[in-house]
């Protein structure tokens, strides 16, 4: 159907356009025909991988292709040993990573759980019940309190109604419903007074309501339809390692092959080269690397899981510690997310009203210092009033409190729990005489009820309502005739508050005689200031961000006061000119907000379209992005971010399922810690990779010096793989398990395009490698020229590439600290690892089976001193190294952050 602007027409004018009767709704035969015609209300369901697709994408990367290859060529030539390590080793890293995608639940689902079942219509005139699938535009739909919308509505008749649409635009504040028709065309959804959205709910009135959008065409479609476009895109780390991958590939084989040409210009044989580049390739892959990275990723996302945080991708645990921009949504992450009252105005008193949400702990506070208002005081009173002008509930259950009924009374009554008085106390002492509900055009209520002292009529509204109704204030003294100058002084409180960010309502009374208007000639009590108030840890959470270096923004469908008065007291922004507007918005084009984005620290009043464009307009600023929330509308920004981030007990399914990491504990400052982990989870990753690739350079120098000189190969294939898989493979895996550095959050993030191989990396590489390569060749020439055997000469190469690998473990923890400085017994995975790996070794120089199997001979104690000696050398120079290169290092700059 083609799409309209609803909430501009008249009901009159929506029931023209869909054809459809505003008493009698349509008829059977029609509604089926339009049924045919516009399809089911349901959300189009994505069509996903299959679990086979799921599986073959699992090794569908360079890495494991050379892998593959490895293992492919060494079958060939008859090495099934070689090749059955490498196929188990791929085969792991793969069934690990399907296994892990599997958990991973589809974000569609959850949205269709929020369709209703059933809906209650109006066909030829008679109420009937309908499958609410089956629900098509021009239909007559009828909702109540505490009824979930199942289409889009244009309102055409509400009584008394607000309606509950925090999960589709992020306002925590129940919205007035009216039926008028609206002059502002591109309003933003939260300011449709006139529509009804599916999947909101009505938390007070009732409506009937004209169908004109179900399925794809209502807004909740709209963003079904939004996070199924939505691109997750690659991960920094996927793309890290698919550079390094294709770097490996092309190296490792440009070694090869040269060193094939050389040996065949020195008349080497054929088949002998052959052999040889095949012991050359599986040399320069580390085959251990794809499992070693997999369980580095698994070890943190169990780690996150002690801190409260849930990983439904592996590479997202790295994703996070890169992070430069965190777009967070306000309601629910930010805030509370539960309107609680902050302040209490009267026309003496200036109180405090201290805790968080629907919890009843808190004090009233005067000054700082602690206030027990007593029953006459101007405070108390106004307490008292606005919980007996308030027909919702407090009700208990499990330790906790839930409001049944209206969020903004439920806060009021929150309040005056708080200073003693109960909703039990109100009724027994003053019972329901009558009620006048709430009216948008009048905005205000009242309530009358008997009191000992006669007949009270208690009111509330807003203060514009409110105010020009009363002649009297309520002072110490008692009831005072209202100046002038002191109703212009309640006016000015009550702007300044709402500048704050706060919504308030007035409080007033009225002792009633016979035959009293209830609502006129009142005596002013309070004003009372709400908000959705910032969670208490959420401003040192946001101020360790800015320090490590990372830039919080808050979206939300809020409006722009409410929302920079957040964000100022949280510290995410200073200047009103940080604000934008969803309708500022979208009066840019894309390269317009590009090259905004980065001045804007709140964005107002924004659609589901909105905030995707934002995470959209900073990844083209080349930031790596985290995105929070916990609601319908942000499922397509947090799948569009590189890390989406939902929180667990106030998300949604939908923004649960649109996310790669779920906060448990809807804590802000559990992000904080996540970043911590996923820092340290890169560095471990990347001194493991630094490990892995030092020793494969050894490997390759060993034999392509061996060849070019002319001597037998020091080392064959299968000791090659023992080394890569156990001897260097057994140490990466503790090497992963590092604790993480207690500077890590202080430094910047890593740029988003920084490579995992850099200049530095290379050169500790390059160094190690070296160094190592070079003290195995001493060992195997001895055994080759003093000794004058090739199995003694390889059993000499093979234990001191072994025994050296195992000290460079320790060293590679760090390439600033010595070993000292780090602690021999700081990794205590290493070190039981390195005891084993060394046993290891000194076994299979005495174990007939090992011996046969590893191709080599067995060592004296003279011999074994001898080795040790030789291997501990490049751990010795690579600890010089370190202290050398830190004392000519320049000093660090001081980084200032705001």
């Amino acid at each position: 159907m083609p799409s309209q602007r609803w909430h501009t027409l008249t009901v009159e004018e929506t029931a023209t356009a869909l054809t459809t009767d505003t008493k009698n709704g349509l008829d059977s035969p029609e509604a089926a025909r339009r049924l045919d015609q516009f399809g089911r209300n349901e959300l189009a369901q994505a069509r996903g991988r299959s679990r086979f697709k799921m599986l073959l994408d699992q090794f569908a990367n360079l890495l494991v292709g050379v892998l593959i290859g490895a293992a492919i060529m060494s079958a060939m030539l008859g090495e099934l040993s070689d090749a059955i390590a490498i196929m188990v080793i791929v085969a792991i890293n793969g069934v690990i990573g399907f296994f892990q995608e599997r958990r991973a639940a589809d974000a569609l689902d959850a949205l269709r759980k929020l369709s209703v079942p059933n809906a209650r219509v109006r066909r030829h005139g008679v109420p009937a019940i309908v499958p609410a699938p089956e629900l098509v535009p021009g239909d007559l739909v009828m909702v109540e309190a505490g009824d979930k919308a199942p289409a889009d509505l244009r309102l055409a008749q509400a009584s008394e109604v607000r309606a509950v649409e925090a999960a589709l635009t992020g306002e925590s504040e129940p919205v007035e419903k009216t039926t008028a028709a609206l002059n502002i065309a591109n309003a933003a959804l939260g300011d449709r007074t006139n529509m009804l959205f599916a999947g909101t709910i009505v938390a007070a009135g009732t409506v009937e309501g004209i169908v004109v959008g179900t399925g794809s065409n209502t807004e909740l479609g709209k963003i079904a339809t939004l996070v199924q476009q939505a691109d997750e895109g690659e991960t920094p780390l996927q793309a890290r390692l698919k550079v390094f991958g294709r770097w490996l590939v092309v190296g490792s084989g440009a070694v090869v092959v040269l060193v094939i040409i050389l040996g065949l210009i020195r008349g080497v044989g054929a088949i002998e080269m052959l052999l040889t580049g095949i012991s050359l390739a599986v040399a320069a892959v580390p085959e251990g690397l794809p499992a070693v990275v997999t369980i580095a990723l698994a070890l943190g996302v169990r780690r996150l899981a002690r801190r409260g945080t849930l990983i439904r991708k592996l590479a997202s645990v790295e994703t996070l510690g890169c992070t430069t921009v965190i777009c967070s949504d306000k309601t629910g992450t930010l805030t509370v997310g539960q309107m609680t009252v902050r302040t209490i105005r009267t026309i003496e008193d200036n109180i405090t009203v201290e805790g968080e949400g629907y919890r009843l702990e808190g004090e009233l506070t005067r000054e700082g210092a602690r206030y027990q208002p007593g029953a006459t005081d101007s405070t108390y009173r106004a307490l008292w009033a606005a919980a007996a002008c308030s027909t919702a509930r407090l009700v208990k259950s499990e330790g906790s409190v839930e409001i049944a009924g209206d969020p903004t009374e439920g806060a009021l009554l929150v309040a005056a729990a708080k200073a003693g008085i109960t909703q039990d106390m109100i009724d027994q002492q003053e019972p329901v005489i009558v009620s006048h509900p709430f009216d948008s055009e009048r905005k205000r209520m009242s309530i009358v009820r008997k009191a000992e002292s006669g007949t009270v009529a208690y009111v509330k509204g807003a203060p514009e309502a409110i105010l020009p109704r009363c002649v009297n204030v309520l002072t110490r003294t008692g009831v005072q005739p209202l100046p002038s100058d002191t109703r212009t002084r309640l006016v000015s409180i009550n702007d300044e508050m709402a500048r704050r960010g706060m919504r308030v309502l007035a409080v007033a009374c009225r002792n009633l005689q016979a035959d009293e208007d209830a609502e006129s000639e009142l005596t002013f009590l309070g004003l009372a200031g709400m908000q959705d108030p910032p969670r208490a840890e959420v401003k040192a959470s946001v101020q360790a961000c800015i320090e490590a270096g990372i830039r919080p923004v808050m979206i939300t469908g809020d409006h722009p006061r409410t929302a920079l008065a957040i964000a100022q007291a949280l510290g995410i922004a200073s200047e009103d000119n940080e604000v934008m507007s969803g309708t500022e918005l979208d009066g840019l084009s894309e390269s317009g907000l590009i090259s905004r984005v980065e001045s804007i620290r709140v964005y107002a009043r924004v659609s589901p379209e909105h905030k995707l464009r934002i995470v959209r307009a900073w990844k083209a600023r080349g930031a790596v992005v985290a995105m929070t929330g916990d609601g319908v509308n942000d499922a397509p920004a947090l799948k569009g971010a590189d890390i989406g981030v939902a929180m667990g007990k106030s998300g949604t399914d939908v923004a649960k399922d649109a996310s790669a990491m779920v906060i448990t504990d809807d804590n802000f400052a559990t992000i904080v810690s996540a970043i911590e982990e996923g820092r340290a989870t890169f560095e471990n990753i990347r001194k493991t990779l630094l490990y892995l690739l030092s020793g494969n350079v050894a490997e390759i120098l060993i034999m392509a010096i061996a060849v070019l000189a002319g001597w037998p190969l020091p080392l064959v294939p299968i000791q090659l793989l023992w080394i890569n898989l156990v001897t260097d493979g057994l140490p990466a895996l503790a090497l992963v398990t590092d604790p993480p550095d207690k500077g890590v959050l202080r430094a910047p993030p890593r740029k988003p395009g920084q490579e995992i191989v850099d200049q530095d990396f290379i050169t500790w590489m390059l160094v190690s490698g070296a160094l190592m390569a070079a003290c195995t060749i001493a060992g195997f020439l001895y055994g080759l020229y003093e000794e004058n055997s090739l199995e003694r000469a390889r059993t000499y190469a093979f234990s001191t590439l072994v025994m050296g690998e195992v000290l460079r473990a320790f060293a590679s923890r760090s390439r600033t600290k010595t070993l000292w400085e780090v602690g021999l017994w700081s990794n205590v995975r290493l070190a039981m690892v390195a005891l084993f790996t060394i046993g290891l070794q000194i076994y299979s120089h005495h174990s007939g089976i090992l011996e046969g199997f590893l191709k080599t001979g067995e060592l004296g104690t003279k011999e074994c001193l001898g080795v040790l000696i030789l291997a501990a050398i490049p751990v010795t120079v690579l600890e010089v190294f370190k202290l050398m290169r830190r004392a000519f290092a320049p000093k660090p700059n001081v980084r200032m952050t705001r």
